[in-house]
């Protein structure tokens, strides 16, 4: 429930339009959301492997501490905090509370404190205890399945009512350039939407068995997130067709609509604000375990180190990350800091990957060191390979986590190509995380 639930916002509702501009054509696009499903599938089994190593809470920071070094990793952790994460729990409690404030006929002056209220809501849910945030999970991921499922069996109706999709006429001039250029282009958007499932990493340790468990639940859960994604895609073709997808601002409620006229776009409406809501608390939910691994390092306020010891959360950490996401969401400011530093995030999404590479290499190098002794020795915790119990191991090393890492180096390249000025302002908005860890190192080195 939390890889789709963390997959699954609003992306799917949003970015197929961008897409369908980009591609022009109903199979560009299905070939778009598949291919990106594709890559998504070689992530999660990436992160299969690291999380069956490492079990711990922080996930990605983790990773990259014990294979790059504490400065990559806080970078990484200061940039959830700063931005990425704050601002996308900001961004996602305004689209939450701008369909419900819609769907409830309030006025617009009610969005941003119903929007703070869920930010505290859900916050607090997530200091009682990991037990009450799975149950709001998987309520509400259940809700967003539910929506969708009901959006595929729409586009299936008339598919059939119309005997396949409408044409394709009048689309062939919105694709510039050659299609292997345009599918380039519409990767960008549908990579962004499949994004997510790292969260589930990030509370390895309060998962029961997570060696063996985290792999499972990373793989079924993008399975059913990229046959979710591609089924709703063909139902938006099959009611809009390609151009009335392309020209759709909202293509989910308008696909209803078509179906079920203004009920449906209100029934869709719901769906949306049930999937933002769901978003919402896994953000909140898995992120702080970062903030809590940066503490135990000495380089965060050390309280953030400290679980309840009535509930084991990182209450402290929780806390921060509600007070500042409160203060994004009020002054309206996420949207431009997420724009800047919007590239980061795959950064560090192929940076995370790359560790792969770096503890194979020590696999190797242990094996090798253990070849002339008949003992049967596990390899040590703090050199980050397979811990006892586990032998999940990404197929097709090193060519799979090859593929990702590239892939990663290509949304960068294509977010930074797009807009340059906005790379400059994340990068020193990133960068201004070295004094902030330097003077960390030192408190810590100091006490």
């Amino acid at each position: 429930m939390v890889v789709v639930g963390a997959i699954i916002g609003g992306g799917i509702f949003l970015n197929p339009a961008i897409v369908a501009q980009r591609v022009g054509t109903a199979g560009a696009v299905l070939g778009a959301w598949g291919l990106g499903g594709v890559i998504a599938v070689v992530g999660a089994l990436c992160f299969a492997e690291l999380g069956a190593r490492l079990p711990r809470a922080g996930g990605g920071y983790v990773y990259l501490r014990d294979a790059f070094g504490p400065l990559p990793a806080f970078l990484y952790g200061w940039t959830q905090l700063l931005v990425i994460n704050t601002g996308g729990v900001a961004a996602v409690a305004i689209i939450f509370a701008s369909y419900t404030v819609d769907l409830v006929g309030a006025g617009s002056e009610w969005v941003k404190p119903l929007a703070v209220g869920a930010i505290v809501l859900l916050s607090a849910v997530n200091v009682a205890g990991v037990r009450f945030g799975s149950w709001v999970q998987n309520a509400f991921t259940l809700l967003k399945l539910a929506a969708l499922a009901l959006l595929v069996g729409a586009g299936a109706w008339l598919w059939a009512r119309n005997g396949g999709y409408p044409t394709d006429a009048g689309m062939g001039t919105a694709v510039q350039g050659s299609l292997v250029l345009a599918m380039g282009t519409a990767l960008v958007p549908v990579l962004f939407a499949y994004g997510g499932w790292q969260h589930a990493n990030n509370i390895a340790e309060e998962i029961r068995e997570p060696e063996r468990r985290l792999p499972v639940a990373l793989l079924v859960g993008v399975a059913i997130v990229v046959t979710v994604y591609v089924l709703a895609n063909a139902a938006y073709l099959a009611a809009l067709g390609p151009e009335g997808l392309a020209g759709s601002t909202a293509p989910a409620a308008d696909a209803l609509r078509a179906v079920a006229g203004r009920r449906g776009g209100e029934i869709i409406a719901l769906g949306v604000a049930c999937s933002t809501f769901g978003i919402l608390n896994v953000f909140i939910m898995a992120t702080p375990r970062i903030y809590q691994a940066m503490a135990a390092d000495g380089i965060f306020f050390a309280s953030v180190a400290r679980l309840s010891p009535r509930t084991r959360t990182p209450a402290a950490g929780i806390w921060i990350q509600m007070v500042w996401a409160v203060i994004l969401a009020l002054s309206g400011t996420y949207g431009k800091l997420l724009d800047w530093v919007v590239f980061g995030d795959w950064i560090f999404f192929g940076s995370i990957v790359a560790t792969l590479f770096v503890y194979r290499a020590r696999d190797a190098r242990w094996s090798d060191s253990r070849s002339g002794e008949e003992r049967d020795l596990s390899p040590p915790d703090d050199a980050g390979p397979a811990r006892p119990g586990s032998r999940f191991r990404v197929p097709a090393h090193p060519l799979l986590p090859g593929l990702f890492v590239a892939a990663a180096c290509f949304v960068v390249y294509s977010s930074v190509v797009s807009n340059p000025r906005n790379a400059v302002y994340g990068t020193l908005l990133i960068g201004a995380g070295v004094p902030a860890f330097l003077s960390w190192r030192r408190r810590s080195s100091a006490s």
